[in-house]
């Protein structure tokens, strides 16, 4: 019986060793080297402290800021060890009542801008954490944003095109903003300076 066990159990060492250990660390090691900004998470810092990734969208709720996509991760959103679409259909009552506040809110928060909602606005990503929003989406807030910071439309309207990111290799993809980029950008430009916390 051993004769036939043997083989098995050493040939599933060896796997175990070999995709499970030397691989990975084959693997990791490579990417520190080659690749250290984005293997450990492509995190930005601000006066020496980290203040989100690159990679991961977070909640901007002050009108100073553009505001990111909705999120379905979590339950209060953007939350990365939950990430997640809400899996709501077309047809669902509570999909619809989600996007209904979310325009209403829009409106509100964006009284000066009288167009079509872009879609990313009101509607979460697949995953919940696109750290992007459409370059239509972000041009709706400009008019917020620059009078929160008390400056001409312009000004924000070019730090947006600055920021805007064009396709992947030229053809693949839509063009994009990166929110918490495109928001550390303002803050360094253009400071808020009677901020209340």
């Amino acid at each position: 019986m051993w004769k036939q066990l043997l083989p098995g159990l050493r040939f599933t060492l060896l796997l175990t060793v070999l995709t499970g250990l030397a691989y990975p660390g084959l693997v990791t090691g490579l990417c520190q080297v080659l690749f250290p900004r984005q293997a450990n998470g492509s995190l930005l810092s601000k006066d020496g402290r980290v203040v989100g990734s690159r990679l991961i969208g977070q909640n901007f709720t002050r009108s100073e800021y553009f505001q990111p996509r909705p999120s379905a991760a979590g339950s209060d959103g953007y939350d990365a060890a939950a990430s997640s679409g809400s899996n709501l259909g077309p047809t669902s009552r509570k999909l619809a009542d989600r996007v209904k506040a979310s325009v209403e809110k829009f409106r509100k928060d964006n009284p000066d801008f009288t167009g079509a909602i872009p879609a990313d606005l009101v509607t979460a990503s697949g995953s919940g954490l696109d750290p992007h929003l459409s370059p239509v989406a972000a041009e709706a807030q400009v008019a917020r944003v620059a009078q929160a910071r008390h400056v001409n439309p312009e000004q924000v309207r070019q730090l947006l095109t600055q920021f805007t990111e064009g396709r992947d290799l030229g053809f693949l993809g839509e063009p994009r903003v990166n929110v918490l980029l495109l928001n550390m950008a303002l803050d360094a430009r253009y400071p808020v300076r009677d901020r209340h916390v």
